[in-house]
């Protein structure tokens, strides 16, 4: 059966994560002894005892979602051993496509969490630059959404920026826009509308300062193709060599996450076991919405761990 790691981004962490993991797996704990040496500060305690706040922030969130799925998948494969499932494929959401890449071997880990951490500070800077937001639109397709953006903009930057699920769009652009957005969805035929609690308008052009950035913190660091197919946000195709992979990341910054269609891509190519890896259901939730006859198996404690264990053994 063939099968696909997938791996949440930021949005899924929440305070507590891993810490069982940790406690139960010693390759996790190495994961998470590396991150807090290499960061300079204890991101470990902040995943398992916060405070919320701190964790949310774009510039710790991004870091500890990448390091938790890390961990995650280290003590996977140190509970299961030969039994651990094998990636065929391998996609992310947003931060996670970080995570999917170095899972495929095309990033070690200590360069991704270089990356990740400038991405997070970087997101925050661009985003503390202009008042910004995302509204997360429920019960309307792409054309619709578009309109939506168009009406409630009024010239200001508003457009699509995840294609999560079917009836599930994010939008992202300027603040009043998004607060426009939300009041008028229902007259376009929303069954609701969502303001995200993010610090601003990520995928979005709201970003190209971070893209800049991220280009520039980018061109130094090895990356290597993939060892298996790595699904890229930005056009839900798998990704190609080191240049094409660094160029996708950089775009990625200011262009929509097309999630639905990267895994339609994947279910197309014969993927029928998924593992959502890291913190949180938040993919699983969504492959509900996207083929309800999927499963998705989530790695996400240590009871879940025992849980995948004992099913595999049998």
């Amino acid at each position: 059966m063939k099968t696909a790691f997938l791996f949440p981004g930021q949005g899924a962490q929440q305070v507590g994560m891993m810490s069982d993991l940790a406690d139960a797996s010693s390759l996790a704990r190495s994961v998470f002894a590396a991150a807090d040496e290499q960061l300079g500060y204890a991101l470990s305690e902040i995943c398992f005892h916060g405070p919320a706040e701190r964790l949310d922030a774009t510039d710790i969130a991004q870091p500890a979602m990448f390091v938790c799925s890390a961990a995650a998948a280290a003590a996977m494969k140190e509970a299961l051993g030969d039994n651990a499932p094998v990636a065929a494929m391998a996609a992310g959401l947003s931060l996670g496509e970080y995570t999917a890449l170095h899972a495929a071997g095309a990033i070690d880990f200590c360069s991704a969490l270089d990356l990740v951490a400038k991405r997070g500070r970087f997101m925050a800077e661009a985003s503390e630059a202009r008042p910004s937001g995302m509204v997360s639109i429920i019960g309307l397709d792409e054309q619709k959404v578009v309109e939506l953006c168009i009406a409630a903009a009024e010239g200001a930057v508003l457009a699509p920026a995840n294609f999560n699920s079917p009836g599930q769009i994010v939008i992202s652009g300027d603040i009043e826009a998004c607060k426009q957005a939300a009041e008028l969805a229902k007259e376009f035929g929303a069954k609701g509308a969502m303001p995200l609690k993010v610090a601003g308008a990520f995928h979005s052009e709201f970003m190209a300062p971070a893209a800049e950035k991220l280009a520039q913190a980018i061109a130094g660091v090895e990356i290597r193709t993939p060892e298996l197919p790595v699904i890229a946000n930005v056009d839900a195709e798998p990704h190609g060599n080191a240049e094409s992979i660094k160029d996708k990341l950089i775009r990625q910054m200011t262009s929509p996450v097309r999630w639905e269609q990267s895994v339609r891509r994947m279910l197309d190519d014969g993927v029928e076991r998924f593992y959502e890896i890291g913190s949180g259901r938040v993919l699983a939730g969504l492959m509900r919405r996207i083929d309800r006859r999927v499963k998705v198996v989530s790695i996400n404690s240590a009871a879940a761990l025992a849980e995948l264990a004992g099913v595999l053994v049998q």
